[in-house]
């Protein structure tokens, strides 16, 4: 039995039926002369009890006895229609088809299967009700009605400009604005669907997409039904996969009373992640992180040396965030426990860096063969003003008889040692200021001014900065202690 996770890049379950391009996508050419909007709203006001009895029939088995649809201000989720035990199958299906040929053919590898699968819903939106897959089609999200950072607006998105989420967005932005150029180049040959596509559609659809499909090795697909069970980052409730067995199931990790909301995990993601790929946040996210910007000092004549060195001497894969690697001055941290109890400090990598900031004494002394032709063959000019120090020899030194990884232990000087972590502790404490005046600037979030969209993405950015700036405070209560404790 494997795992299953909400898409976002990592691996999610997959069951049947499923709407991928194998099953729904069209070239006839036949969409509906009615608006499809108008079609939408029409039957997403159907009853919600006709959904689960037309899937089973399409799916030829019982998916669920104990789970209904319910429908609230932020969107259906699934809640218990009858007692529910702790260690209760509530949800079983049968994994689908392999994805799409016609798709596959049609655009080719360079466009992912995100994109293929927005493509996919695109069209069956088109359809309206002439689609076979409209009961699920029409209880979808529509767009003013996702909140994920990419819809957001300048304004909005200033927000939180602090976080790097603010930069995830933009460049998630651009990126589908990039595919959305290459599908329609691919699809020039087929007027009749690429004309009733625009790129506002699409970034829609591709949405839907990533905050609800599910991947495996075979490919990627959205799940009727199972996909309204929401998130709770405390549950330990996943989607179990069986490949053996072709079969996925949900099984409870608690007790539900009849009419309770039943919850999911979707992944161990933070608010940033949650924010950028499902649009929305939690108040308190225990899997919370910021990533830091490191510092050079401007005036310091070998910050472009050090920054160089430590360019070429960390490990690849050093930190591991949202399926990116973090390189350079970057660093990811997570919430930092008290250096004599519960968890770690601040990450190893991050430490090192601080290490090599805090090296000073220009002398001319030796440089690694290596280090110095990686830096000739990058930056001829350094070599002109390479002042080399004791300090950083020492390092490298330690270094080659070690990992290879520079200034991973403490230093031998403790006064140097504080230093290095006073210079965290510094930009910490300046991040912090930052963040503060950023909630500060926020309007309260029941502000009869503000209307419900706003104060809704108002509340994810305050979510989102509270979080965040948690996690600046924990750093800077171990680097206090920690530099006191030496």
């Amino acid at each position: 039995m494997l795992l299953g996770i909400r898409f976002n890049k990592i691996s999610r379950w997959r069951t049947s039926p499923v709407i991928s391009a194998s099953h729904a996508f069209h070239f006839n050419g036949y969409f509906s002369t009615t608006s499809p909007l108008e079609e939408l709203r029409f039957l997403a006001e159907s009853n919600e009890d006709t959904f689960l009895p037309w899937l089973e029939r399409k799916a030829e088995m019982k998916i669920s006895s104990v789970l209904s649809i319910g429908k609230s201000s932020i969107g259906r989720f699934l809640f218990a229609s009858e007692t529910i035990r702790a260690g209760d199958c509530i949800l079983k299906q049968i994994s689908p088809d392999v994805l799409p040929l016609p798709i596959k053919n049609l655009l080719g590898n360079e466009i992912g299967n995100v994109a293929k699968l927005a493509v996919v819903v695109l069209l069956e939106q088109k359809l309206g009700s002439g689609s076979e897959w409209a009961p699920y089609i029409t209880r979808l999200p529509q767009p003013w009605e996702m909140h994920n950072t990419m819809f957001w607006n300048e304004s909005e998105l200033e927000m939180i400009r602090n976080s790097s989420l603010y930069e995830e967005s933009l460049n998630q932005r651009s990126q589908i604005e990039r595919e959305f150029l290459a599908i329609r180049k691919a699809l020039e040959t087929f007027p009749e669907i690429i004309d009733r596509i625009n790129c506002d559609d699409f970034m829609h659809a591709h949405a839907l997409v990533t905050s609800r499909a599910w991947r495996s090795t075979e490919g990627v697909s959205l799940i009727p039904f199972a996909d309204f069970l929401n998130h709770n980052g405390a549950s330990e409730a996943m989607v179990l996969n069986d490949y053996d067995k072709q079969l996925s199931e949900v099984i409870a990790d608690r007790d539900y009373a009849p009419g309770e909301q039943v919850l999911i995990r979707y992944g161990k993601y933070s608010n940033a992640t949650l924010m950028l790929d499902f649009g929305f946040a939690l108040p308190y996210n225990i899997h919370d992180q910021v990533q830091v910007q490191v510092k050079t000092d401007k005036d310091d004549p070998l910050a472009r040396i050090k920054l160089e060195i430590w360019l070429r001497s960390c490990t690849p894969g050093t930190e591991y965030v949202r399926g990116v690697y973090s390189t350079g001055n970057s660093f990811t941290i997570r919430e930092v426990r008290c250096a004599t109890g519960k968890g770690r400090g601040l990450p190893q990598s991050l430490r090192a860096f601080a290490r090599i900031l805090s090296c000073s004494n220009p002398q001319g002394l030796y440089l690694p063969l290596y280090w110095l032709s990686f830096l000739y063959w990058h930056d001829s000019d350094i070599l002109l003003v390479l002042v080399y120090c004791t300090e950083l020899n020492e390092l490298s030194t330690e270094a080659v008889n070690g990992d290879g990884r520079l200034a991973r232990i403490p230093l031998k000087n403790v006064n140097k040692e504080v230093e290095a972590h006073q210079i965290l502790l510094s930009q910490f404490k300046q991040l912090v200021e930052e963040y503060n005046a950023s909630i500060e600037a926020l309007e309260p979030v029941d502000s009869p001014c503000l209307c419900k969209k706003l104060a809704w993405r108002r509340l994810m950015a305050h979510h989102l900065l509270t979080g965040e700036l948690r996690i600046l405070k924990s750093a800077i209560a171990w680097l206090e202690k920690y530099c006191d404790a030496i």
